[in-house]
């Protein structure tokens, strides 16, 4: 019983293919029996040739024909390979009926290696499918419990095992190890996630095994938005795929009519014989279907999809694929983009009688109540220099690393826009900006002012952080009440790492022009702008400002790329020629609005995805060049009488044939 399954799952698979090599036997066989002159032997199996072999370029065109009331290439083939036949039996010149078959077997063939050769890309693209398990081990009152992924619900606590995939994006509770996100990324190299990271499904787990929070229907997890743009790439067709579909038609009615008159004239006009006459027009109908020219595009443009999601750059269609290649300008935006979007303490000093440290923990025992930005950044800082051992249980924070805790402030009160205050055991803090310490401070230090005065013109944050060792029952107390500066603390947001090269890419790749645009205020924009090697900078922007700056780049550089990823920079992203949305930092209206997402929020893809929508340029000129080439030379060498009607089919079949595999070159 396993045979005879094996046998049909394979015939079903391989479809074009046995029916080729079928067609092929029966054509041997014929011929072989034509050639010892049992007619009707041959008259048995060269018809089940031309079935078995022309049955679904048949099925295809007469569907066109009739539902969509087009011609279609694969009938014209037909047509061709009836006319052979039919004069072969009116003239009694049986080969005629072998040339026929051969141009029917050609095209089987050449049909069964385009599918192949789509096949490849489709695999590639279908791998990203495969990535998520089909069930996931949940937490059900304190046993372990394995459900279908669709089953998972927000809140869901699941286990993953070392070696596992992830089942669906969600937040690390407890564990520490190494993911592998380079089906989804685009990442080489595993990363470090522990408490609080959040991992995504597809991700291969390493060494340890981690317990995970689902935050998000599994359904809208980041593999299975990318899926689904995958899957509606497949099937838009870019402009340039449009033309040639239109060009098609049109082409194939032009051939049609250039055929008939190719068949009553030239025994009028030249004199020929109708034999020759009606066996070089049914040539013509071969070698002047635009098949070649049809296969130009699209194989090139899916394979360059393909390649794309293995760097972790998601095309949404093929058309954004084209655009790319032809950016000349390019607008970021800072905060989340150029930047990482999380504050960071950039710079710590203290007065003489103080330490940094002193400084980082004492700031951080307030600032560890605070859910401000500025305060989780003081908190991270000081989690990574910093160890206290006695903790209250209510006020316990661990650094990403899980191994620091300290004692937390008494009393918080955050004063929104100035600063906070709070008591320690035996003394009370203050940390804030300026204005707000000068309140309980008689004098800030002349030399901290000096520092402070250079930071803030770099656009920096400041905070300053005061102590009183004197007990008082309320944090809120008078001007200079024994209240000391300790030293201030510069914050900034962090400049991705790699944005300054990828600036430097894109101007040695020929972008003309490249700007960044933001809300923040001039001096930090400034600052960002001046370390990444931006020189245009348009600063206080809200979100229109921003459309109207990618309108005016339009008018200058007509295809111009923005690249965010905040809500505000939707209206932008939808403006732009090519709209570049960062897939992790990235808001879900970005992500949405967005032609293009940076899967790892690596900016230097920016730059591959340029060079790889520059090279599917390249390759589809290549290939309509070649595709155009080849019917120019087979209708010359076809009103010249010097090739037949295989050679005709061999000759369009395999230029195909040859730009599908020209196509299939950006996979690598």
């Amino acid at each position: 019983m396993l045979y005879p399954q094996r046998f049909t799952q394979f015939t079903r698979e391989h479809a074009d293919t046995v029916a080729a090599l079928l067609c092929g036997l029966l054509l041997f066989f014929g011929w072989f029996a034509l050639h010892l002159g049992w007619l009707g032997l041959a008259f048995l199996l060269l018809p089940a040739a031309y079935v078995i072999g022309g049955y679904e370029s048949a099925r295809e065109g007469l569907t066109t024909l009739f539902k969509e009331k087009e011609l279609d290439v694969d009938l014209l083939m037909i047509v061709a390979a009836i006319g052979a036949a039919s004069l072969g039996l009116w003239r009694r010149e049986y080969h005629l009926i072998i040339d026929g078959a051969i141009l029917i077997l050609i095209f089987a063939i050449s049909g069964a290696l385009e599918g192949y050769a789509m096949a490849r890309t489709e695999r590639s693209i279908r791998s990203l499918m495969s990535l998520t398990p089909d069930t996931a081990r949940v937490w059900v009152q304190g046993r372990e419990e394995e459900i279908p992924i669709s089953q998972l619900k927000v809140g869901d606590e699941i286990l993953v095992k070392p070696g596992e995939l992830i089942p669906t994006d969600g937040i690390i509770l407890s564990g520490y190890s190494t993911l592998n996100q380079a089906a989804i990324t685009g990442e080489s190299l595993p990363v470090e996630k522990t408490v609080g990271a959040e991992v995504f499904a597809g991700t291969l787990n390493g060494y340890g095994a981690l317990q995970i929070k689902v935050h998000k229907p599994a359904q809208s997890s980041l593999i299975q938005r990318v899926i689904r743009l995958v899957e509606q790439a497949q099937t838009q067709a870019p402009p340039s795929q449009e033309f040639i579909d239109r060009f098609e038609k049109g082409y194939a009615k032009v051939i049609v009519v250039a055929g008939i008159l190719l068949a009553t004239l030239p025994p009028f006009l030249w004199g020929w014989d109708w034999e020759t006459t009606i066996y070089r027009a049914l040539t013509f109908l071969v070698v002047a279907s635009p098949c070649a020219l049809m296969a130009a595009i699209m194989p090139t443009l899916l394979s360059g999809i393909a390649n794309g999601a293995r760097q972790g750059i998601l095309f949404k269609n093929g058309a954004q694929l084209e655009k790319i290649g032809k950016v000349r300008a390019i607008a970021f935006d800072k905060t989340g983009t150029l930047t990482t979007g999380q504050l960071q303490v950039f710079q710590v000093v203290s007065v003489s009688e103080y330490t940094k440290d002193d400084v980082l923990k004492t700031a951080a025992s307030v600032e560890s109540s605070s859910e401000h930005p500025i305060g989780k950044a003081i908190v991270q800082a000081a989690g990574e220099t910093v160890r206290v051992l006695a903790v209250p249980v209510e006020s316990k924070l661990l650094n990403p690393k899980g191994d620091l805790n300290w004692v937390g402030a008494m009393q918080v009160q955050a004063i929104p826009g100035q600063g906070i205050v709070g008591i320690l055991p035996e003394q009370q803090v203050i940390v804030g900006n300026a204005i707000f310490v000068q309140k309980y401070v008689t004098n800030l230090p002349e030399e901290l002012r000096e520092i402070v005065q250079s930071w803030e013109q770099e656009g920096k944050t400041v905070v300053w952080v005061a102590k009183n060792p004197t007990p008082n029952p309320s944090p809120l107390f008078g001007r200079g009440a024994g209240f000391e500066v300790m030293g201030v603390i510069a914050i900034a947001d962090q400049v991705r790492s790699q944005a300054a090269a990828t600036i430097t890419r894109l101007k040695k790749l020929g972008v003309e022009q490249i700007v960044m645009l933001t809300g923040d205020n001039q001096e930090t924009a400034h600052s960002v702008a001046k370390a990444v090697g931006i020189d245009r900078v348009y600063a206080q922007l809200l979100p229109e400002d921003k459309l109207d700056v990618i309108r005016s780049l339009q008018q200058q550089y007509q295809t111009v790329a923005m690249v965010g990823d905040g809500i505000n920079d939707a209206p932008a992203l939808a403006q732009a020629s090519v709209g570049i949305a960062m897939g992790i930092s990235g808001s879900d209206v970005a992500l949405e609005t967005a032609d293009i997402v940076l899967m790892a929020d690596r900016l230097e893809k920016i730059a591959v995805a340029i060079h790889l929508g520059r090279r599917s340029q390249l390759i589809v000129k290549q290939n309509i060049v070649v595709a155009l080439g080849f019917i120019v030379l087979l209708l010359v060498g076809n009103f010249l009488g010097n090739i037949n009607l295989p050679i005709g089919v061999i000759g369009h079949e395999g230029s195909t044939v040859l730009v599908t595999l020209s196509g299939l070159r950006l996979l690598k």
